[in-house]
């Protein structure tokens, strides 16, 4: 779970800290989480800093002091399965906290960037998923997302909102870095191989967003790596990319492991109105999960 709320507050910041290399002053909500440690070293300067999203006081006077011209919000509930027990927690971050932000921004005139996920669909799509496509969460955990965005949506309607999946990446504990410690630990890997997606290194979501913000775009994106997979093909690659034995990785049907919340089998994302939009394309996920396995970044 990353709600922004983890670690102990800390001063706010100078308002005389320079924003990153020029740009909109930018600051970034979720700095404790796996993207929120990429977005701060992707945007040098921009202020970071905890505080409570669920708490609309605290983003009125977090906004208030640092007067962003643009603020990421990173700040999410993250634990599937464990949002099952705990939706009023679920919806508290993901969906007021999201709110509050909103608010904050719109009083003091700035944009907002929201990151949203691919758990928004059902995964009965047969194509990659459109941003236009009717968005049907099976999980509270997409529920609280999916509530996050409408609320943003609603205060602001020229917000940026970005849907992601499946992220990797350094600073935090992660699918990717799981299964590596348990195949070098010797344990048993039996992954999940009938829900595909499109895995994300959290790095090139972090330049992508940049790339949105400074091309001034509005509305909803989806961005992830290029490519898809399944848990079972990344799992592979990780362990091959690390030099390890792949074949040691045993395929599995979603159903053995009796999870909670349910996931949808197929959440491919299409991001070629992202594509459009910057000129840009995301990496291939192999490459950058090679990159982030042999510590290259």
């Amino acid at each position: 779970m990353d709600t922004d709320g983890s670690n102990r507050p800390e001063p706010l910041p100078s308002s005389a800290q320079l924003s990153w290399e020029g740009h909109p002053r930018t600051l970034i909500a979720g700095v404790s989480g796996l993207l929120g440690h990429a977005l701060t070293r992707v945007f040098p300067g921009a202020f970071s800093f905890w505080f409570d999203v669920t708490d609309l006081g605290a983003c009125r006077a977090a906004l208030g002091s640092i007067r962003p011209e643009v603020v990421i919000n990173a700040a999410a509930y993250t634990t599937v399965d464990q949002a099952e027990a705990e939706p009023e927690a679920a919806h508290a971050v993901n969906e007021q906290g999201a709110k509050n932000l909103a608010l904050a921004c719109r009083d003091i005139g700035a944009g907002l960037v929201h990151l949203s996920t691919d758990y928004v669909f059902d995964g009965l799509a047969d194509r990659p998923y459109l941003e236009s496509d009717p968005p049907r969460p099976l999980s509270v955990y997409g529920q609280s997302k999916l509530a996050g965005e409408r609320a943003v949506r609603k205060i602001l309607p020229k917000a940026l909102i970005v849907r992601a999946s499946w992220l990797f990446g350094p600073g935090k504990t992660n699918f990717v870095k799981k299964m590596l410690d348990r195949a070098r630990a010797g344990e048993p890997l039996r992954v999940v191989n009938d829900q595909r997606g499109c895995p994300t290194f959290s790095l090139d979501l972090a330049a992508a967003i940049r790339s949105l913000i400074q091309g001034g775009h509005q509305g909803l994106f989806h961005v992830a790596g290029s490519g898809e997979a399944t848990w079972f093909d990344l799992t592979r690659a990780a362990l091959e990319a690390a030099g390890l034995d792949p074949a040691r990785v045993e395929p599995i049907k979603a159903t053995g492991l009796d999870l909670p919340a349910r996931r949808p089998a197929y959440s491919v994302l299409d991001c070629r109105r992202y594509e459009a939009a910057t000129g840009r394309t995301m990496p291939p996920w192999s490459e950058s999960l090679a990159a982030y396995v042999r510590g290259l970044v």
